[in-house]
């Protein structure tokens, strides 16, 4: 058995033994507090680690920017996507979609996978990629959510300012970015990861070692299977990984990638989850509309598509990351890669096809009655 098959099963296995361990995690509360472990802790840790083993040189710079660039391009073609599911772009779920499709949140669903099949520099490149990425879930995504809530409430009274300055007081507070900045802050100063004391080295490892199993425990814990719009769901996330591989694909040609690890770390980070954060931006102008008791079909966005995405977009994510990564360099082929995208995204739409099929015979068959 190879080594690449033998390390996805066990991932695979550690997927299932969170599935297994559903029953013992009855509330959110215990799966979150794992999460929040996560985080807080094992994700901060590993991160830390891999900047402070690799030489930052100044070129970096761009690599924030290039994620902040593919974030954009998922965002203006994300109204494709609407268009051919037959979603008006200015109701509640044509304006979630807009928030959750260019989101990413590579922490929980690419980070451990990079890890173990890349390791430590392409994690910290990948560390580094995601700060573009949450400038733009963080500040982009709450000005388009105050953008849309406006237009749909005409509510003239919200102070965009107060709330981004607080955006970015949560963003330098959260673990993962301080301990990239000091991170980034020690190795300007020449201090790498063997300068540092034995005992901070010692627990820093140790935390570190917890990302993985509890992630993809956590994953499968995580899992949901609800009911109501499932089906949509899951058409709008074949779609979003297939459009996701084409821009990989184009950006890869561009910048003339040809390292198999950077060509890699170009699929699979766009490949990953959609965010949290826009959830939180959404629920933030849910409660204003709460407050004024408007009807579902009248509200800014659909809370519940915009929760029932997040549940489905992780394992989801998982998967096809972790089959991109075990299949080695097969992607690394453009061809491949756009033929894979092309794939993905005529299963998101074949749903939505066959039920206009279906439903154009039914009226057929109706008529001829």
């Amino acid at each position: 058995m190879s080594d690449a098959l033998q390390k996805t099963i066990t991932l695979l296995l550690l997927i299932g033994l969170g599935l297994l361990l559903k029953g013992k995690f009855r509330n959110r509360e215990q799966t979150n507090g794992i999460k929040e472990i996560i985080l807080s802790v094992a994700l901060p840790s590993t991160i830390f680690i891999s900047l402070m083993k690799i030489e930052i040189d100044s070129s970096m710079i761009f690599i924030p920017l290039i994620t902040l660039v593919f974030n954009f391009l998922m965002f203006f073609s994300a109204p494709i996507g609407l268009t051919l599911f037959g979603i008006e772009k200015n109701s509640p779920t044509g304006r979630t979609l807009l928030m959750l499709i260019p989101s990413l949140a590579p922490g929980l669903s690419c980070f451990p996978l990079i890890a173990e099949f890349l390791g430590e520099k392409s994690l910290a490149i990948a560390a580094l990629a995601d700060v573009g990425n949450k400038f733009f879930v963080l500040i982009s995504l709450y000005i388009l959510a105050m953008n849309m809530f406006l237009k749909n409430s005409e509510d003239k009274d919200t102070k965009i300012s107060s709330k981004l300055k607080s955006l970015f007081v949560s963003m330098f507070q959260e673990p993962i970015n301080l301990l990239i900045f000091l991170a980034i802050f020690l190795l300007s100063l020449g201090v790498n990861y063997k300068s540092l004391p034995s005992v901070v080295t010692d627990l820093l490892d140790k935390t570190s070692a917890l990302m993985t199993p509890l992630v993809l425990l956590f994953i499968g814990l995580a899992v949901q299977l609800k009911e109501g719009k499932k089906r949509l769901v899951m058409s709008i996330l074949f779609f979003r990984a297939g459009i996701t591989m084409l821009i990989s694909a184009g950006m890869i040609y561009v910048l003339h990638l040809d390292d198999v690890s950077m060509i890699l770390l170009a699929i699979v980070i766009p490949l990953s989850a959609a965010s949290f954060w826009p959830l939180a931006h959404i629920s933030a102008f849910n409660l204003r509309e709460d407050a004024r008791s408007l009807p579902k079909e009248k509200r800014t966005f659909d809370l519940e598509l915009a929760v029932l995405l997040l549940a489905f977009s992780l394992p989801f994510s998982t998967t096809l990351i972790l089959a991109v990564l075990s299949s080695g360099p097969f992607f690394t082929d453009i061809t491949r890669l756009v033929t894979a995208g092309l794939i993905l995204i005529c299963l998101g739409l074949l749903p939505n096809a066959l039920s206009k099929i279906f439903l154009k015979v039914s009226k057929q068959e109706e008529m001829t009655r």
